[in-house]
Order: C-alpha cells, then structure tokens, then sequence
C-alpha cells in the first residue's frame, strides 16, 4: 500500500494542467487576495472542504471595508451574487456559514466568481462593522 506522500504526490501530478502554457496561465490567475487585515479567530478554525472535482478546503477573507453594508452591486460579468440555497441546496455547509455569521455579525452574502468553464470562487461573507471590514470563507471549485 503506497503512503500517504505518495498518494499526495500522485493526486498534484493528476491535477496539473498538460494543456498550453495559456490555459496554465489563466490557473494562476484564480487566487484572488482575500486577507488583507487580521482573521477572526472563529474563521481559523473551520477545517471544511467544498466538495466538486478538486474537494478544496474554505479559506479564510479578511478585506478592509468602508461600506455601511455588505456589497450587493457593481461586480465584473464574472462575479454573481447567489443565494444560500444556490450555494448549499443540501445544507452540508451550515458550520461554514455559522462561522461567518459569528465573524461577521449575522448577515452573509454569498457569491460566485468564475474563472474560465470550469473553475469557481465561492464566498460567504459578512461584515464586521466594528472592525471595518468584510470577513468569511471561499473555496475553489472545478465543475466540469
């Protein structure tokens, strides 16, 4: 039975892109900043993964903000606001959205961003208010 490592190792060679070096360009592109101020504690502790193609763990966001409420408005073509249901249909994700709910002092937002056909950004995010900023948890899906 092969180790752990090796199966580790076996899984990011199957999922390196062969394709041109365009298209390996584009997957580079897909991290997008998310912290730029301290995590909430609360989100550090979610060890949740968003299952699709990839299975990829929820990281944490962390944006300074100024607004009086959550944006709702004025996204790239890309980025769609979505609905809890559209997000979670099966409710799988409530400890994800607990958490930002507890970070961000109740109301969360979620949206989708895409990356090309097959890769997606999602985010739940709230606002902490006290702090000025938005915080909560996105995942990289692929969905073929």
């Amino acid at each position: 039975m092969a180790s752990d490592e090796d199966y580790a190792s076996f899984l990011e060679k199957a999922n390196q892109d062969t394709s041109s070096k365009r298209a390996s360009t584009q997957s580079k592109t897909v991290k997008t900043k998310a912290v730029d101020t301290e995590i909430p504690p609360s989100l550090l502790d979610v060890e949740e993964y968003y299952m699709s193609d990839a299975d990829q763990p929820f990281e944490p966001v962390s944006l300074k903000w100024d607004g009086d409420g959550l944006p709702s408005s004025g996204y790239d073509g890309d980025i769609a606001s979505i609905n809890q249901k559209d997000f979670d249909p099966q409710g799988q994700y409530k400890t994800v959205v607990d958490a930002v709910k507890q970070a961000g002092g109740g109301d969360v937002a979620f949206f989708r961003a895409e990356h090309g056909s097959t890769r997606i950004e999602y985010y739940i995010i709230g606002l902490d208010k006290k702090a000025g900023k938005i915080v909560g948890l996105k995942a990289l899906a692929i969905e073929s």
